[in-house]
């Protein structure tokens, strides 16, 4: 068998498109996808391609945001971002690949030492066919090349710094390792999500940034949807558990047991509560209360 057989499996099924294409894989690069687009018949005006972009997985180089200055230049294909993506699905009119392999060299074969891929012929009608496409359609965002410079900057940013965490590729890596909140001004999140951090120092926006990447915020998403994202992160902290169950949190035992998990230092402790804290006060509804050591509790402060 050919090193490349699924590429031909890809080329061959976009060579017969009539009316329409989608592509659908977490990972592409941007010499696959110039690839696919030009085995794609020019009569064929209807293109969707979803993939999902991560600053981490962008700086690892697992996937190029830069396909959608591809898409623009070539006019046909629209590029949407679903970022709990898994799939790989490669449609053409009625007929569709489906199985493991992204739009990358070494998935499709195109480059030497490829993995070892599958993908097999199914109707495009077939029920989980449309509704992993149902799915896509209700939870993807609009790409756009504004946005994927965006991505490309901020990945630039966060591969130059040696403190960055690793990204986590399914089946590839270590296991993410605990992950403590570093800005201490947590209104500063969003602005250098939506790309506004012109005037932030080096070493501040190299610390956001990381927060940034251990959260997984999905791109392109609203200032409210943003805020849920980060709380959701800060939700699934074991430190700060407590106040969800049961509303209220002592700073002191917090910072106890992160000083007794070997997670960081005493003095490092005492500032990822402060900061913790401070991410509470500006995402969530809760208030302090010097009631001995000082607690944060769920609620408005009734004033």
């Amino acid at each position: 068998m050919a090193n490349d057989h699924i590429w031909q499996q890809i080329e061959q099924l976009l060579a017969g498109a009539s009316e329409r294409v989608v592509l659908v894989a977490p990972f592409i690069k941007k010499e696959v996808f110039r690839a696919a687009l030009a085995a794609i018949p020019r009569r064929v005006e209807e293109i969707q391609c979803v993939t999902r972009w991560s600053v981490a997985e962008v700086a690892a180089g697992v996937s190029d945001p830069e396909i959608a200055e591809i898409a623009e230049a070539d006019g046909r294909p629209r590029i949407l971002l679903c970022h709990n993506l898994h799939a790989k699905v490669y449609l053409a009119d009625d007929r569709c690949l489906v199985g493991s392999a992204n739009l990358t060299g070494r998935a499709t074969g195109r480059v030497p030492d490829a993995n070892v891929e599958l993908l097999l012929e199914a109707d495009a009608a077939h029920p989980e066919v449309q509704r992993v496409l149902d799915a896509i359609g209700t939870t993807s965002v609009p790409a756009s090349a504004d946005l994927a410079r965006q991505i490309r900057e901020q990945a630039d940013l966060l591969r130059a710094d040696e403190d960055a965490p690793q990204v986590l590729v399914a089946g590839q890596g270590p296991t993410r390792g605990r992950w403590l909140p570093e800005t201490r001004n947590p209104e500063r999140l969003y602005r250098v999500y939506s790309g506004r951090y012109r005037n932030i120092g080096t070493d501040v926006l190299a610390g956001v940034l990381r927060d940034l990447a251990h959260l997984d915020v999905p791109p392109g998403i609203s200032e409210q949807a943003f805020g849920d994202a980060v709380l959701a992160g800060l939700r699934s902290m074991p430190e700060i558990r407590r106040l969800f169950e049961v509303g209220t949190l002592n700073l002191d035992d917090a910072k106890r047991e992160l000083a007794a998990s070997g997670a960081c230092t005493e003095e490092q402790a005492q500032r990822a509560v402060e900061t913790i804290a401070q991410w509470l006060n500006y995402f969530d509804e809760v208030h302090l209360v010097p009631v001995g050591p000082w607690e944060i509790r769920q609620g408005r402060e009734i004033t």
